[in-house]
């Protein structure tokens, strides 16, 4: 697969401010890439300078094989959609979309070709006439997308698309925005905050935070296998065990705790864990019971229910462990029905050995 966009040890500074610190990327064409991170992690710079709205301090920027880090905005094969659509509250759907290729000179042939098409794409054909302020929040999303479409860029940057919708529509718009990425065959790069819709649209995820990369793999890679415990709370709740490596050998470490009891947990052979470590255990993975249960769980502390929480088609239980820790568990409504737990009973948490993460305590500065 060719390299679409590449960010080679790119800076950029603003102010006193280091907003960008010695940044790599590699993005594929035709790749769903989500930047991930906390405000103010550098996140939205890096989609300005790949748009060339900002330049770079140091380092290149690449765009299919060609370096345009000095090239302005209307010379890179780009388009981007911001959260607030800047949509023409004057111009109708149709005029809006149509701009750009009015701004190029097409023919108006051939613009009422491509804008019907796009239209037709985002599913919007009958509103064409339509005025901005008479489409809802998620059709305005779609005119923004259609429009930024209609020119056929190579790269489409996404600066929080679905930040000003409601969840319901948010997750109707991410699997449109998933949908129009597959039919368009374009490289899509999208900048968010929300854990959930990065791991929902992404062929791959970089996690960011103070201007630096920490880790890039795939949705399940970041979930599952996350490289520090910054980058596990970042993309998901997590309970967590601070102890002591006690020993490792086969892929297994046992992790003493001053007060509970030791847990074992599974690791990469290329680990050299030792010392200090934090384990981490995901609450979908967690299963809370009033008796011990014989289904081969690696790893069982005693607890008292602190809390219990209905979500829909899960229950939250919140336990307390015996140092005082408060843990979660999410259990199926029905695993939940079928054995309720009422507050102040007391409870084993237990999980298999490979459904926990160690990661050292204090890891290596990036």
């Amino acid at each position: 697969m060719n390299e679409s966009v590449v960010l080679d040890k790119v800076i950029k500074t603003h102010g006193l401010v280091r907003a960008v610190d010695h940044v790599s990327l590699s993005i594929q064409s035709g790749e769903f890439f989500s930047i991930l991170g906390p405000s103010g992690s550098g996140k939205s710079t890096i989609l300005r300078l790949i748009a060339g709205l900002d330049r770079p301090d140091q380092g290149d920027i690449v765009i299919q094989q060609r370096v345009v880090t000095l090239d302005p905005p209307h010379k890179r094969p780009v388009n981007m959609v911001f959260q607030h659509y800047a949509l023409f509250p004057h111009l109708s759907v149709f005029e809006n979309v149509a701009f750009g290729l009015h701004m190029k000179g097409e023919r108006q042939a051939n613009i009422q070709t491509a804008v019907s098409h796009m239209l037709a794409l985002v599913r919007l054909q009958g509103k064409e006439k339509r005025l901005p302020g008479q489409l809802s929040g998620g059709e305005q999303q779609r005119v923004a997308l259609a429009r930024a479409l209609v020119n056929r860029p190579v790269v489409l940057l996404l600066d929080e698309p679905l930040a000003a919708l409601d969840q319901q529509l948010r997750q109707e718009m991410q699997g449109e925005l998933k949908r129009l990425q597959r039919e368009v065959k374009a490289t899509f790069i999208c900048v968010t905050h929300q854990q959930d819709e990065a791991l929902m649209l992404s062929d791959r995820i970089a996690v960011m935070q103070g201007g630096k990369v920490l880790q890039v793999g795939t949705p399940q890679e970041i979930y599952d296998r996350p490289v520090s415990s910054t980058v596990a709370q970042f993309i998901g709740l997590s309970n967590v065990l601070s102890g002591t490596i006690a020993s490792c050998e086969s892929g297994w470490c046992r992790v003493e705790h001053d007060v509970l009891a030791s847990v074992k947990v599974t690791c990469s052979p290329h680990d050299s864990l030792q010392g200090a470590v934090t384990v981490m255990v995901r609450p979908e993975r967690i299963h809370v019971s009033s008796d011990l249960s014989p289904n081969g769980y690696d790893n069982r502390l005693q607890a008292i229910v602190h809390q219990v929480a209905f979500s829909g088609n899960e229950v939250v239980y919140h336990v307390r462990l015996r140092d005082e820790a408060i843990w979660m568990a999410r259990v199926p409504i029905a695993e939940a029905q079928a054995r309720p737990l009422a507050v102040g009973q007391p409870v084993y948490v237990q999980w298999r050995a490979q459904e926990g993460m160690v990661l050292p305590a204090h890891p290596a500065p990036c």
